[in-house]
């Protein structure tokens, strides 16, 4: 029988996880999500996921890889792939997990945002870790996507990470958008640490749309904070915080008591009950994850929408067809 999160990263993660959860669902004012978004942070997730080089996936989710992107020196991994029931071309980036992307998360100076194609960047300014590790992938990406685009015109693009491959899909969305404009876009990301300033959110929000960037936080993931505004960093919109989550809050007791609920609990809050998730206002939303001290990586940050990353690296038959 699966644990939703395994009780080691529960309990190192206790002090965090209690200040996530409201008093009750009543207290959170929110715009419901539909059940088709859910069932779209879902797919992305594990997307996310599969993009881990640890799997290796041959065909995640069953869909046809284009291009395996792979910079040796900056240690960037992701793929671009096709979805022909969906008419998709997708990007997804891979999240940390190397010392090398912990040195690239550290690299946390602002610098002018500068990457291939993208011509008008409004003085915007990046993280510099995530920009190097994008840049050395971009060149590749932009030239799968355009391969892809003459045969298939009218596919629509996806770019989704999570943790560091979020960020890439934050740079990877505008990269996008600036080189193939007109061409529908979405960006998915899960755990994204703050990625530039506020004129880099702005550039992101003018070149998606804040309607086309679905940027989703999981209870108290403590990494979307990690990265602090006082160092001129601002996230983009539209935060989705998926503020409840059934294996560490017991609904009934409307207190933050951290709770282990396994999957054959009675009475579970699905993980993907749209009524989970608050459509957040503005960029820095003080009544979504920013109200959450930050605690960096916890167990919140390695689970998205009942999808969990450790569990899918011992077993990618959920990802990897």
């Amino acid at each position: 029988m699966r644990r939703c999160i395994s009780a080691f990263l529960l309990i190192a993660s206790i002090a965090v996880s209690a200040a996530a959860f409201p008093a009750s669902n009543s207290s959170l004012s929110r715009r419901a999500i539909t059940q088709d978004l859910m069932d779209q942070f879902i797919r992305f997730t594990k997307l996310s996921f599969a993009a881990d080089d640890f799997l290796p996936c041959n065909s995640p989710l069953g869909l046809t890889v284009v291009k395996t992107l792979n910079d040796a020196q900056t240690d960037t991994q992701g793929f671009v792939v096709r979805d022909d029931s969906e008419k998709q071309i997708i990007a997804a980036f891979r999240g940390s997990s190397s010392i090398q992307d912990f040195l690239t998360d550290f690299s946390i100076a602002l610098v002018p945002f500068s990457s291939p194609g993208v011509t008008n960047t409004n003085n915007a300014e990046a993280h510099f870790g995530f920009l190097s590790a994008f840049n050395s992938v971009a060149s590749d990406m932009l030239s799968a996507v355009s391969s892809e685009l003459q045969a298939h015109p009218d596919y629509e693009l996806i770019s989704t990470g999570h943790s560091l491959g979020a960020a890439l899909a934050s740079l990877g969305g505008v990269s996008l958008a600036s080189n193939f404009p007109g061409t529908p876009l979405q960006v998915f990301t899960f755990g994204q640490p703050r990625t530039g300033d506020s004129a880099y959110a702005d550039l992101a929000e003018q070149l998606i749309g804040v309607d086309k960037l679905f940027r989703a936080v999981h209870t108290s993931d403590g990494v979307p904070t990690l990265v602090p505004r006082s160092l001129g960093y601002e996230h983009h919109e539209t935060e989705y915080w998926n503020f409840q989550d059934p294996c560490e809050y017991d609904n009934h007791r409307h207190s933050a008591e951290i709770t282990l609920r396994l999957a054959d609990r009675s009475d579970p809050i699905p993980a993907t009950d749209i009524n989970n998730v608050k459509v957040c206002s503005g960029r820095e939303d003080p009544t979504c994850s920013d109200s959450i001290p930050s605690g960096g990586i916890n167990s919140a940050h390695l689970t998205y929408f009942g999808e969990n990353v450790v569990n899918i690296i011992f077993d990618p038959s959920s990802v990897c067809f």
